[in-house]
């Protein structure tokens, strides 16, 4: 068999001559070409048909959709519960961090009132620690952040808490007891208006427990302290309006309630007869007077024999 190829250039040509067998190799090469093309499209057919018919089935995307749905369900619980827990952790330790500042603040005060040498109590280190390295292994952290800033400050107002108990001692032997010694009036002028103890209530008037003793006066008169101490709190109180706290050490504290200015925060240091703040009505109150306690532990105690002292 010629196959004659003829050119365009010229009108040459050319001849290429094949016998029987080439003939035969090339139709049996083209016709299982074509057989593969053929099985391989029914092939491809089957398979997209197949998928085709598995996607459109109402009970797959029926169980795709509700697997779908409980795995956005269980995110989102995880999610919140998560976030409740960070917010907790947070409150707690904006709660401390709170409570540091205001420890720190407090002994800085103490430690410049008993003239201590400087460098004796530094509130702005960490005290010096120490131990032998214990090769049991420790608990895995949670929310390692959050958690290694809790620790830290959890020590750090345990470390600040143990300094003000040795500074609180100091005082004492230092022969301050007349400044703390609780006595006298807590006011420049005016008279006693309630007594402590069981009373009728103004507002009841029923009978109701008076955990201190009042002291009526004009309104703007002064509150004076009866015995140096430390503010430890100075703003308003539910039931006692502005409300000046001091503590004494030795775990006794005075409460000045119904103010209508405050002079002092908390951390400021007081002495005996300084004035805290102007008489008002603020709170549960009736008329210009100061509601006076003296506590003993937390608890109330009559104040009765700490105002006989001052006479």
């Amino acid at each position: 068999m010629n196959i004659i190829f003829v050119g365009r250039s010229h009108g040459k040509s050319r001849t290429l001559q094949f016998g029987n067998r080439q003939i035969a190799l090339i139709m049996s090469s083209v016709f299982s070409l074509l057989v593969l093309f053929v099985f391989c499209g029914y092939q491809i057919n089957n398979y997209f048909s197949d998928a085709a018919d598995s996607s459109l089935s109402p009970e797959l995307i029926s169980t795709w959709e509700e697997n779908i749905l409980g795995q956005e369900q269980d995110v989102k619980l995880l999610k919140r519960d998560a976030q409740e827990k960070v917010d907790a952790i947070t409150l707690r330790m904006g709660d401390m961090q709170a409570r540091l500042m205001r420890l720190d603040a407090l002994g800085q005060r103490l430690t410049e009132v008993a003239k201590l040498k400087n460098g004796e109590f530094d509130f702005s280190a960490s005290p010096a620690l120490g131990g032998p390295i214990n090769a049991k292994v420790g608990e895995s952290y949670v929310l390692p952040g959050l958690k290694e800033s809790i620790d830290n400050i959890e020590r750090r107002i345990t470390d600040s808490e143990q300094q003000l108990e040795v500074i609180d001692a100091l005082f004492v032997s230092r022969k301050t007891q007349k400044e703390l010694f609780i006595a006298g009036r807590p006011i420049t002028w005016g008279w006693m208006s309630s007594a402590y103890g069981y009373r009728t209530d103004p507002f009841s008037g029923k009978r109701a427990w008076h955990a201190g003793v009042d002291f009526a006066g004009k309104e703007d008169s002064d509150i004076v302290a009866v015995a140096s101490g430390v503010v430890t709190w100075s703003g308003d109180r539910y039931g006692y309006g502005n409300l000046v706290e001091i503590n004494h050490g030795e775990g006794f504290t005075t409460r000045y309630a119904h103010c209508k200015k405050l002079y002092l925060k908390v951390g400021d240091i007081v002495e005996k007869g300084q004035v805290l703040a102007a008489m008002g009505s603020t709170g549960r109150s009736t008329g210009p007077h100061v509601h006076y306690e003296v506590r003993k532990g937390g608890k109330t105690i009559n104040p009765k024999k700490y105002i006989r002292r001052g006479k």
